[in-house]
């Protein structure tokens, strides 16, 4: 079953006094619905909009592998391993908490900060705690979770660019900005289009995520410019 949520539809967090706006794509926190716990590994799907000045302070994480990817602005990441790290766009950030971490998140930029934050479920408890940061991913090039066993691939396609999904017993699109389509192969023998059914034809804008339970024969399609967070999961 292939299932689009939309932007609309996220809880809606922060502190506007304190210049945080969060907007949660599952339960978190106060939020609570039994219904939407989850996607697979995939616990938490958050955009966070901090206005010059603003921030999380120091708190903790433990059995959580927490990827960040910003859309606009600079996310200056402290924790306490050690690291403290500037995270700009085309840049993607793992902290695996591990048996546990404190980290901190601000924005001491002078423009607005937006960035998109994930967090997954390892498949075993413990460790220690993990850091890395990619600059300039490429399209092409997946971040692998080890500990999840998931991978995020980031895909920025033109317009009219067709996007192939990779083939996972289960996939995540989040769409960062621009326009895209879920779309179905063509009915082998006729070359036209499937019947398309559920979610599949649906047009997804930023915001918006399709969870996707069979990629078998699935796609995406930019209608213009587009960057999509996919995550492969188990």
């Amino acid at each position: 079953m292939n299932e689009v949520w939309r932007a609309g539809a996220r809880f809606r967090g922060g502190d506007a006094g304190a210049g945080i706006e969060t907007l949660h794509a599952f339960s978190f926190g106060r939020f609570y619905d039994p219904d939407n716990l989850s996607f697979g590994a995939l616990i938490a799907c958050n955009e966070e909009r901090l206005e010059p000045g603003a921030g999380f302070a120091s708190h903790p994480h433990r059995d959580t592998e927490i990827v960040t990817w910003v859309v606009e602005g600079e996310l200056t990441h402290r924790d306490s391993a050690g690291n403290t790290t500037v995270v700009r766009p085309g840049d993607v950030q793992r902290l695996g908490a591990g048996s546990g971490v404190r980290h901190e998140e601000r924005n001491e930029g002078e423009r607005p900060l937006v960035f998109v934050q994930m967090w997954l479920t390892p498949r075993e408890p413990g460790g220690e705690p993990e850091y890395e940061i990619v600059r300039g991913i490429a399209d092409r090039t997946p971040l692998a979770v080890d500990r999840a066993e998931a991978d995020l691939h980031i895909r920025r396609p033109d317009a009219g660019t067709r996007v192939v999904l990779p083939d996972a017993p289960l996939l995540y699109a989040h769409v960062v900005r621009g326009a895209v389509r879920l779309a179905s192969a063509g009915t082998p023998g006729t070359g036209g289009p499937e019947t398309l059914t559920g979610a599949d034809g649906e047009l997804l804008g930023p915001g918006d995520a399709a969870r996707i339970t069979d990629c078998r024969g699935r796609f995406l399609v930019a209608e213009e410019p587009s960057e999509l967070l996919l995550w492969e999961l188990p």
